[in-house]
């Protein structure tokens, strides 16, 4: 009959699909910690929003704790209790998330793109009289770039009117306090990410050739990262040209010139883990000026990654940072006074904090004591003392008693097509 399923097919069988998964151990390490903090707080229930912003970084929170999620448009919620099943919320819930997909979170349930609706229809089944709802993201507590929460208002407001009693409370800082901390599972996560884009960095150098087209380069860019596991959608900022100092969101269709300079930031994303690195890469000749600054900025970055230790606050990195450029800066030639800017965020399920950038600078975060198996993309940039070329290389690190280890093992220098 017309539209039957024909025999054989993907949804006929019971195995598992052959997606890369967490163990349920650390289903349950996360769960454990996060009712921990709950019951601190006296929080009953915990809900993370559905919103694919910023990459998927805005939904962390939800595959973080529910392992459903994955796929540019896939809008995912949870309901996350301080006791009873964890419920994940979805559009095309079967056969999307079934247990040949995860097997974290039995209770899966259709939204129908009404996300609100099922949200209240769980916390009532809790049988809470006033239950203190926890939103991670609610907009009063400002993530790491998401000053106005993530919560959209029509799924705010059905919560609202549906607990008129209830303490509504901003979760956001509770789950940034569980996430901060990594497990061995999870810098493994971030060290499988951070092996994609060393090849994707590779396809660049080998395609970057003058009369090359600056889309087709980055495309060749993209297509190593995909090729070699990453999800998608990626953080990917880019351009080219002579003395390069700042990225756009994409590149353009200009033609390569021998001595152009490429930068760019590009993340892998493996089981929703985002590592990023930061790469020069030159068009078959390196300018004299970028190959006196590299030698900077690698020793500022050797020097501050050993000062990167547990119980240091980025306040303290950012004076080491200051310290270290002031030694390693030549006091001739075209780096002759160089100077030095610390960058660095955390990374893991999203855009982790703390933060610190040229821009951002807030107290929150330049007091944060760091913690152990935290993990960052550590990115110093040098420049010129007049600030008219810059040079930027990072790479994703953990926090260890021995200083930041790097997860990556290319070579620290600049890359030139054609050598």
């Amino acid at each position: 009959m017309a539209g039957d399923k024909p025999k054989g097919a993907p949804w006929d069988s019971e195995e598992p699909f052959p997606y890369p998964r967490f163990s349920i151990a650390e289903r349950d390490r996360r769960w454990k910690a996060v009712r921990a903090l709950m019951a601190v707080q006296g929080i009953d229930v915990i809900v993370c929003p559905q919103n694919t912003g910023h990459s998927m970084d805005y939904q962390a929170d939800s595959r973080y704790l529910t392992h459903v999620g994955g796929g540019g448009d896939a809008d995912i919620a949870a309901v996350f209790p301080l006791e009873g099943a964890v419920t994940a919320v979805a559009t095309s819930a079967e056969p999307r998330w079934n247990k040949r997909v995860q097997v974290w979170t039995e209770d899966v349930r259709e939204a129908r793109r009404n996300y609100g609706k099922i949200i209240v229809e769980r916390i009532r089944e809790l049988g809470l009289k006033a239950p203190t709802i926890g939103i991670a993201g609610l907009g009063e507590i400002g993530g790491t770039r998401s000053f106005e929460g993530l919560i959209i208002h029509g799924t705010f407001k059905q919560i609202r009117e549906a607990f008129p009693q209830s303490r509504i409370v901003d979760a956001t800082a509770l789950m940034a306090e569980v996430r901060d901390v990594k497990s061995d599972e999870e810098v493994a996560c971030l060290t499988h990410a951070v092996e994609i884009i060393e090849k994707a960095y590779v396809a660049e150098t080998e395609v970057a050739r003058a009369g090359a087209n600056d889309w087709e380069v980055w495309a060749a860019t993209q297509y190593a990262l995909l090729r070699n596991g990453s999800e998608a959608p990626v953080h990917c900022n880019w351009i080219s040209g002579r003395n390069s100092l700042r990225t756009l969101t994409r590149p353009t269709f200009r033609i390569l010139e021998r001595g152009d300079l490429i930068i760019n930031e590009i993340e892998a994303c493996w089981i929703g883990y985002q590592a990023q690195g930061v790469q020069p890469v030159f068009v078959e000749e390196a300018s004299e000026v970028h190959k006196e600054l590299i030698k900077v900025q690698r020793e500022v970055f050797n020097a501050v990654a050993e000062a990167i230790r547990p119980g240091i606050t980025i306040e303290e990195i950012d004076e080491a940072a200051n310290g270290a450029v002031r030694r390693a800066a030549p006091s001739k030639g075209p780096a002759a006074g160089a100077t030095a800017k610390l960058t660095m965020h955390g990374k893991g399920a999203g855009d982790d904090g703390p933060i610190i950038t040229g821009a951002s600078r807030e107290k929150r975060h330049m007091t944060y004591e760091l913690k152990k198996n935290m993990t960052f993309i550590f990115k110093p940039a040098a420049a010129t003392a007049d600030g008219s070329s810059l040079c930027t290389w990072g790479d994703t690190v953990v926090i260890t008693d021995r200083g930041a280890r790097r997860l990556g093992t290319r070579p620290h220098d600049l890359c030139v097509s054609g050598q």
